[in-house]
């Protein structure tokens, strides 16, 4: 397995994009939604093992002080093979001149983003306008 990446999203398969994020359990993403969230973002990354896409990520940025990583996803049957690492430092590597680069991780993942530098904030703060996303991401 040979594995790239692409930061590229012309020509995505917006319906196998949905598939990932559906088997990591992320249910309420449609193929609109994705698009509209991948469109907007600052760097993308794009994992293909040959044509198939097999995980990705995203960040915003006003590239110039700060940027935020987000859904980083990489399909089930394709994890713990540094793909997810990979997609990672290319995400970094493109907001490569940006001060601070802010993550928020799923529960149970933060080990992962501490392998590649990542530290707990003492001042990090949500507002979550859905109940259930507050019960899972706030103290």
């Amino acid at each position: 397995m040979k594995v790239s990446l692409s930061n590229r999203i012309e020509n995505v398969e917006w319906s196998r994009m949905k598939e990932i994020y559906h088997s990591v359990g992320w249910k309420k993403h449609d193929e609109e939604k994705i698009k509209k969230i991948f469109q907007s973002s600052h760097a993308v990354a794009i994992a293909y093992d040959e044509d198939n896409i097999v995980g990705f990520g995203r960040a915003l940025s006003d590239g110039v002080f700060n940027a935020a990583i987000y859904d980083v996803v990489v399909e089930e049957h394709y994890q713990n093979k540094g793909i997810g690492q990979q997609i990672i430092r290319n995400l970094l590597t493109q907001l490569n001149d940006i001060s601070c680069v802010h993550l928020v991780s799923t529960a149970g993942n933060e080990e992962f983003y501490r392998k590649e530098g990542f530290r707990k904030m003492k001042t990090g703060m949500a507002r979550y306008l859905t109940p259930a996303l507050a019960e899972e991401y706030l103290e």
